[in-house]
Order: structure tokens, then C-alpha cells, then sequence
């Protein structure tokens, strides 16, 4: 990497995306850190037969990688398969939300989608009896939006608590470590104690209950969401996904034929041969007051996932089309390291008052923190791709209204008196200015009056300023925005 003529490090950063299309041979075997290692066997001896060496990196950091490669499986959703492809609006939202992605006809984002069984675990089949989850990345302009679906349009339940309680009763019993397919007491035990949840059971156990592959499913939302328009009205939407090679299932003898990775090989061989699998989204919307009458009339609540919305009473409207056109490169960090949370929501979609929904909002990204990490939104396959570049910067709103309405005139003095006494021991006018100046976005007075307390005259405004540790989105030069210039 050459340096700059002005001094700066310049791309400092390699690109994933450039790096996961490399083929091997444009690839040099190193250590983490970057150093080339002639031969990736090699190890550090005393002599010919002697012990290792602690000094050798190499060893100790592939050993420490490989100690560490694998991550916690999903707790739910644990089997999965998925793509990447691409979102486009056909028919456009703009009367009832204002989110940017249903603007207009022939908006486009990318999308990933993750398809899962529910209950089982990493090496279960891909054609057990079990609903599937549907969860897709929107890559919009407003930033992501996740939408996690399943392929059926209810639940088991509608109380956030019975949650986990009927989760456990979906995987190994605690005394025999026997799943469902050789002892099903528990399973069982939780249906017949909670009534609610028969309409899902109905479902997965009818011809749905097992999808032909992922390619032939569809997907709901299942919860209640609210889309916002530019005015502010809202209406209760429900989001389908459906399935544009039609549905197809399996039946139990059917699903025992089928090798474990079954979908997984479908849907990969798929997408290799260009047969594109599609989705059409579509829509039920209504007001808050026939949201009030559906329930008088005939008990059917919004907010209740075990419900579905009559469609003869709201029909679908259709929104675009969802296309799976490329197949992973790297299957750990481009599907097991993705994350989907259900509060991922773009301006003009919010969440509803569904209670699970909102137990949700919280669940997801609690899981990710734990099993990912902290930073897993800055993986590749997690981050936005926003057309500008994201900064939480601070807005002069608050403190304003704090000088302004909050402080008396004794109380600005002091505080003016309290600021430049501090800043007559800071050596650096330099910094004073700087400061000074972010005082100035606050009000004009307070930066005057500090800089006859002071004797240091401030910066017109932050938009000429760049700042070492936040993005400055007030900046008027691009290359004034970014902090400490990276």
C-alpha cells in the first residue's frame, strides 16, 4: 500500500466483497495479522524433535482461530439455508406509507433471505414436520429493514412469556434427550394445555406442515404492523410473501426419502442452473376503527398471532417482487453470521401493539449480542448500504432549548463564568476555538459571550470543522465529514 502525497494512510480497509469473489490463486496464505507464512504447516522446534515454541505466532494464532471458529447455534432456527438477491416494487405504496423502498414503480434493493425449520437443531433435516422460518434483509436507501416471517400465517401462540416455555417443548426432552420423532409427551403436553394454539397445529400438521424445499413456500409476517404516510395516517398492515412457483409439499413417506440438506440443495442447484426462485409481497391493510369492529363483530383481534384477517374483507394488494439470484460465497459469514432483528423497521413501518411482536423487539437482538457479538452489525452481510455515510451525530435542539427557555439570565452568566474559568487552564487556544464554536450551533450569544470571557474568537460554524471521534453531519466538504478523515 503506497502513501498518499498528503500524508494520509488512504484505503486503509480490504473490501469483503472484493475478497470473497477472489479465486484462490489470487489468494497468499498468512497469519491474521497479514504476514505471508511460506507453508501453513509449518511449526517452530527446538532442533528437529524438540518441543514447540511458545514464541510461534503462527501456530498459536491458527490454533486459537480454530478454537474459536464456531459460534453458538440459534436457539430457534437453529437448520437454515439462504441467498442473496434482490427487491423491487411494482406496484407503489406512497398513499399509505412513506417508506422509500414502495415509492415508485421500479425501486430496487438487495435482499437476503434465510430459510430455517423451526425447533431442531443445526444437523436436523431440512424436510422435518416444522414451520420454516422466512427472514429477509432489505437493504434500503432509509437503512435495513428486516422482516421475520414465517411460512405460516399464525402461531401457537399470543403471550410473549409462553414463549420460551413452548420452545423447550420443541426440542430433546430434559430425562430421555429424545426428540419429537421417538417421544412426543412434551410436545404434545404443551398443545393440550394451551387451546390457542390449535390453528397452528392444524396447519403443520396438514399438507403445509412439510414444504417441497424452501423454493415452494410461502411467507407471512404473521404479526401486525403499522404503515405510516407522509401525513402522518397510519393502517394496520399484514405482509404476505407468496411463493411465484406455487406451493408444494411433502408427504411423511415422501420427506423420509429426502437426504437432510434437501432444501438446501434445492434451492442452491436452483439459483446455480438461473432458475431464479421468486416471491410476490402483497399486503392486507386496515383502519384502527375497522380494526375496533373486526373485533366487536367477530372477535378476531389484531394484536392476536393464533388470527388471520379475513381476506374477502381485505384482499391483498400487491407491492413487487422478491428474486433469490446469487448463491453465498462464504455460507458461516454470509448465513450463519446474519442477524435479523424484527425492530430493523425504515421510517413509514412501525410495530403494532402485538404483544409478541413487541417481546420480539428486544428477544432478537439480545440473541445476536450473545451469540455473534456486540459488533454484529458492522459484519458484511449485516451492515446498511445507506447512500451516505451514518453518523449518530448530536443535534443543538435540546441544549438550545436548554439556554434559552431553561436558564435565567443569572443562570447563563454563571455558566459562562463556570466555562471560561475552566478553559483559562487549557494551554491549546486551538481547542478552546473548536469549542467556542460547537457552543456557537448552540446559540450565537452563548459563543459571544464566551469569547469576551475568553479572548478566543471561535470558528463561523461546525461545517467547516472535521472531528476526530464523531462524523460530522453538519459538514459542508465531503471530505470534512468523516471522523479523523477515514
Amino acid at each position: 500500500m503506497s502513501i498518499p502525497v498528503d500524508g494520509r494512510a488512504g484505503d486503509l480497509f480490504r473490501n469483503y466483497g472484493e475478497d470473497r469473489n477472489a479465486g484462490d490463486k489470487e489468494a497468499l496464505y498468512t497469519t491474521s495479522n497479514g504476514v505471508p507464512m511460506p507453508h501453513p504447516y509449518e511449526t517452530q522446534r527446538v532442533g528437529e524433535n524438540g518441543p514447540l515454541l511458545l514464541q510461534d505466532f503462527h501456530l498459536i494464532d491458527l490454533i486459537s482461530h480454530f478454537d474459536r471458529e464456531r459460534i453458538p447455534e440459534r436457539v430457534v432456527h437453529a437448520k437454515g439455508s439462504g441467498a442473496h438477491g434482490v427487491f423491487k416494487t411494482t406496484k407503489p405504496l406512497d398513499d399509505v406509507c412513506l417508506a422509500d423502498i414502495f415509492s415508485k414503480e421500479g425501486k430496487e434493493c438487495p435482499i437476503s433471505i434465510r430459510f430455517s425449520t423451526v425447533g431442531g437443531e443445526s444437523g436436523t433435516s431440512d424436510s422435518a414436520r416444522d414451520p420454516r422460518g422466512f427472514s429477509i434483509k432489505f437493504r434500503t436507501d432509509e437503512g435495513n429493514w428486516d422482516l421475520v416471517a414465517n411460512n405460516t400465517p399464525v402461531f401457537f401462540l399470543r403471550d410473549p412469556a409462553k414463549f420460551p416455555h413452548f420452545i423447550h417443548t420443541q426440542k430433546r426432552d430434559p430425562a430421555t434427550h429424545l426428540t419429537g420423532a421417538d417421544d412426543s409427551t412434551q410436545f404434545w403436553d404443551y398443545l393440550s394445555q394451551n387451546p390457542e394454539s390449535v390453528h397452528q397445529v392444524m396447519v403443520l400438521m396438514g399438507d403445509r406442515g412439510i414444504p417441497d424445499g424452501f423454493r415452494h413456500m410461502n411467507g407471512y409476517s404473521g404479526h401486525t404492523f403499522k404503515f405510516v404516510n407522509k401525513d402522518g395516517d397510519w393502517v394496520y398492515t399484514q405482509i404476505h410473501i407468496k411463493s411465484d412457483q406455487g406451493n408444494k409439499f411433502l408427504t411423511n413417506d415422501q420427506a423420509a426419502t429426502k437426504s437432510p440438506d434437501y432444501g438446501q440443495k434445492d434451492l442452491y442447484e436452483a439459483i446455480e442452473r438461473g432458475e431464479y426462485p421468486s416471491w410476490t409481497m402483497a399486503v392486507q391493510m386496515m383502519t384502527a376503527k375497522q380494526a375496533e369492529e373486526l373485533w366487536e363483530k367477530q372477535k378476531i383481534n389484531v394484536f392476536d398471532l393464533t388470527h388471520v384477517w379475513p381476506q374477502k374483507q381485505f384482499p391483498l394488494r400487491e407491492v413487487g417482487k422478491l428474486i433469490l439470484n446469487e448463491n453465498v460465497k462464504n455460507y458461516f459469514a454470509e448465513i450463519e453470521q446474519i442477524a435479523f432483528n424484527p425492530a430493523h423497521l425504515p421510517p413509514g413501518i412501525e410495530p403494532s401493539a402485538d404483544p409478541v411482536l413487541q417481546s420480539r423487539l428486544f428477544s432478537y437482538p439480545d440473541a445476536h449480542r450473545h451469540r455473534v457479538g456486540v459488533n454484529y452489525q458492522q459484519l458484511p452481510v449485516n451492515a446498511p448500504r445507506c447512500p451516505y455515510r451514518m453518523a449518530n451525530f448530536q443535534h443543538f435542539i435540546a441544549p438550545r432549548t436548554l439556554w434559552e427557555k431553561v436558564f435565567d439570565d443569572g443562570a447563563r452568566e454563571r455558566f459562562v463564568g463556570n466555562v471560561a474559568g475552566h478553559m483559562s487552564k487549557c494551554r491549546d487556544k486551538e481547542i478552546i476555538k473548536r469549542q467556542i464554536t460547537i457552543f456557537r450551533e448552540v446559540s450565537n450569544d452563548l459563543a459571544q459571550r464566551l469569547e469576551k470571557a475568553t479572548g478566543v474568537e471561535g470558528y463561523p460554524g461546525i461545517a467547516e470543522l472535521q472531528f476526530n471521534g464523531t462524523h460530522n453531519g453538519f459538514a459542508k466538504k465531503d471530505s470534512l465529514r468523516a471522523a479523523n478523515g477515514m
